[in-house]
């Protein structure tokens, strides 16, 4: 990737249940979370998203059916894309970070802080985001919140389920399934 950019990817997942896997470059693997109702571009929507743990690069361009074991299912490249980390000068100023070696440090940071921003130029997502570690949920140890910042790329009511291709193959999950 280009300097102070890093690669991320959002697969479409159908297993026992439909999500969506959002997953972000950070050294050389893809930390990665569920998002169950799919990313959105509306800023008024905070999205649950679930760490999952992180994947291989290489993954990122996998779209096709795994066919047993854990995650059984068709895995669809909903968007992908490249992104870089971004620092908050002000509340509600950041600025993207333009080497790459300062992109993965921020990034790193971000993560283990557990409040990562950073804006996305893909397929389907543009503008500005953050990832912020909650509490967790019940039982869960740990949660995270993917948070659409308020940017030239808002849109209300956007709902990643209305956008049921592949970024990379233009197909369906259906499509996809049948190989």
């Amino acid at each position: 990737m280009e300097s102070g950019f890093l690669a991320y990817v959002v697969h479409k997942h159908r297993a026992t249940a439909l999500y969506y896997d959002f997953r972000l470059e950070i050294g050389d693997v893809m930390p990665s979370w569920s998002v169950p109702k799919g990313p959105t571009l509306d800023p008024g929507v905070r999205r649950l998203a679930m760490p999952t743990g992180p994947h291989d690069l290489e993954y990122r361009k996998f779209e096709g059916n795994i066919e047993q074991g854990y995650g059984a299912g068709t895995v669809m490249i909903w968007d992908e894309g490249k992104y870089t980390p971004e620092i908050e000068i002000a509340k509600g100023t950041r600025k993207q970070v333009t080497s790459r070696d300062e992109a993965e440090e921020v990034a790193s940071e971000g993560l283990r802080g557990g409040n990562l921003k950073f804006a996305l130029f893909g397929k389907k997502l543009q503008g500005s985001f953050a990832l912020v570690r909650t509490k967790g949920l019940g039982k869960t140890k740990e949660a995270w919140l993917l948070i659409k910042h308020r940017d030239d790329y808002c849109r209300s009511g956007y709902d990643a389920r209305d956008y049921d291709f592949s970024a990379a193959s233009n197909r369906n999950l259906a499509e996809i399934a049948e190989g």
